[in-house]
C-alpha cells in the first residue's frame, strides 16, 4: 500500500477516534452538570448534535426535547428553526419520536370498521365519555374508503370502564359504539372478558398516549386530540405517499 494512501488512512482513523472521545466527552459533561443542577430533570436518554454550532439535542425519557450548550450550563426548551427551509426542526423530531410501528398494533383488541374499500387503515385510541371523542367520530363518519381499527381505552373513570365493557361485550360491537359516539345511545349491560381492553390500557401507558382521541396513521404517525374530516383525509394521504 502506498505510503501517502497508508498515511491518508491512519489520519482518518485517528481523527474519527478524536471526535468520538470528543462526542463522549461533552455527552457525559452534559449529563453529569444537568443531573448535579436540575435533580428532578427526566432521564436524558439521547444526545444529539443539532445544526446549530455548540447546541446539542437532548431527548428525555418523556420524549421531550429540550438543548443544551457542551457544558450543560444553558438549558433551552422551545422550537428549533430552520429559517432557510422553513422547517420546524423540533416538531420534526417530536413527530418522529412519537410515530408508533403500525405493524405492532394489536388489531385482534381493536373493534374494526369498514367503510367503503376500507384500502386505508388508521387506528384510534378513544373512551366512550370523551365528548372530543364524539365529536370526532361524526367526522370520521364522513371519511370514505379506509378500515378503522377502534381501540378501547377508559381512562376517565368507572363510568368509562362500564361503557368500554358493554360495547365490547355487546352481539355487535361496532354497531353499539357507532350507536354510543354518534346518537348518544347508551349500549345494553353486557359481560364478557375485558382482557383485550387491559391490554389496550397497557399499549397506551407503553407509548404514552395519555389522551383520548388518539389517532395512529399507516405511516406510524401519531396525532392527539380530535380533527376533522378533511384534516382526516390529508393525514390519510400523507401516510400512504
Amino acid at each position: 500500500m502506498p505510503y501517502t494512501l497508508r498515511s491518508l488512512i491512519a489520519t482518518t482513523l485517528l481523527a474519527l477516534s478524536f471526535s468520538n472521545v470528543l462526542a463522549q466527552g461533552y455527552e457525559a459533561t452534559i449529563r453529569k452538570n444537568l443531573s448535579e443542577r436540575i435533580p428532578q430533570i427526566p432521564k436524558i436518554e439521547e444526545i444529539t448534535r443539532t445544526p446549530l454550532a455548540g447546541i446539542y439535542e437532548l431527548r428525555l425519557s418523556t420524549n421531550e426535547i429540550y438543548y443544551s450548550d457542551a457544558e450543560g450550563n444553558f438549558l433551552i426548551q422551545g422550537n428549533l428553526i430552520d429559517t432557510k427551509s422553513k422547517r420546524n426542526l423540533t416538531e420534526e423530531r417530536e413527530t418522529k419520536l412519537s410515530a408508533i410501528d403500525f405493524n405492532t398494533l394489536p388489531l385482534k383488541d381493536a373493534i374494526t370498521f369498514v367503510h367503503g374499500n376500507g384500502k386505508r387503515k388508521l387506528a384510534v385510541f378513544e373512551d366512550p365519555n370523551c365528548g372530543y371523542c364524539k365529536r370526532f367520530e361524526r367526522d370520521l363518519a364522513k371519511v370514505d374508503n379506509v378500515t378503522v381499527y377502534l381501540f378501547l381505552m377508559p381512562v376517565l373513570g368507572p363510568g368509562s370502564v362500564e361503557k368500554s365493557r358493554n360495547v365490547w361485550c355487546a352481539k355487535d360491537p361496532a354497531a353499539a359504539w357507532t350507536n354510543l359516539m354518534q346518537k348518544d345511545v347508551p349500549p345494553a349491560a353486557a359481560q364478557c372478558s375485558t382482557a383485550a381492553i387491559d391490554r389496550n390500557l397497557d399499549f397506551g401507558r407503553k407509548y404514552k398516549i395519555t389522551g383520548t382521541p388518539t389517532l395512529v396513521a399507516q405511516d406510524g404517525t401519531r396525532v392527539p386530540g380530535a380533527i376533522n374530516s378533511a384534516q382526516v383525509e390529508k393525514l390519510l394521504a400523507d401516510a400512504t405517499k
